[in-house]
């Protein structure tokens, strides 16, 4: 269960550190793993409440 997270933020964590500029198509992209790491935290978190 803790693996997912993990495995989605180490990636955010890439794509944020491979991106220079935060124009067009890689932006989207950025947004779209923050808000999955963001989704999955909340999941977490409910699930362990």
């Amino acid at each position: 269960m803790l693996l997912r997270p993990l495995l989605v933020a180490g990636l955010a964590l890439t794509t944020i550190a491979a991106c220079d500029s935060n124009d067009g198509p890689l932006e989207e992209a950025g947004e779209n793993l923050d808000n999955a790491v963001e989704e999955t935290t909340d999941e977490m978190e409910e699930a362990t409440d």
